[in-house]
């Protein structure tokens, strides 16, 4: 049996209203909030204003990141939501930045991340030290 010890989902937001998007103040709030609902672990964020539109917004999580990038004058958010751990914990945060951005059309892939397969951390162990199984 294999373990993921990451889950990463990637969404691309079409037809977000400008509004919601185009100002950092927005943005930052999108994101702390969304850490909170998901009840994620932030360790820093960092937020910048494009001129003449869009934001972009990273926070760094101890479970790994929450990102955005938006054009406002196009209508699309690209956000990204990795994390370790408790997977249900990214699905919570994708979940309340969609619904609170309203997108018209979402196209959202997800990935796991660090598959393990069942005893492959014994036998990486037994490597690092030099000892056979």
């Amino acid at each position: 049996m294999a373990k993921t010890l990451g889950l990463h989902i990637l969404a691309d937001l079409y037809g977000v209203e400008a509004e919601r998007i185009d100002r950092v103040e927005d943005i930052r709030d999108l994101l702390e909030t969304a850490v909170r609902t998901a009840n994620l672990t932030k360790i820093s964020s960092h937020y910048y204003q494009f001129q003449p539109h869009g934001a972009t917004g990273v926070v760094l999580l101890a479970e790994s990141h929450i990102s955005i990038h938006t054009w406002p004058e196009h209508g699309l958010a690209t956000v990204d939501v990795y994390t370790c751990g408790d997977h249900s914990k990214a699905h919570r945060a994708m979940e309340f930045i969609i619904e609170t951005l309203k997108p018209e059309r979402v196209e959202k892939r997800i990935h796991r991340r660090g598959v393990l397969e069942e005893g492959s951390s014994e036998k990486l162990r037994s490597m690092l030290t030099g000892s056979t199984l």
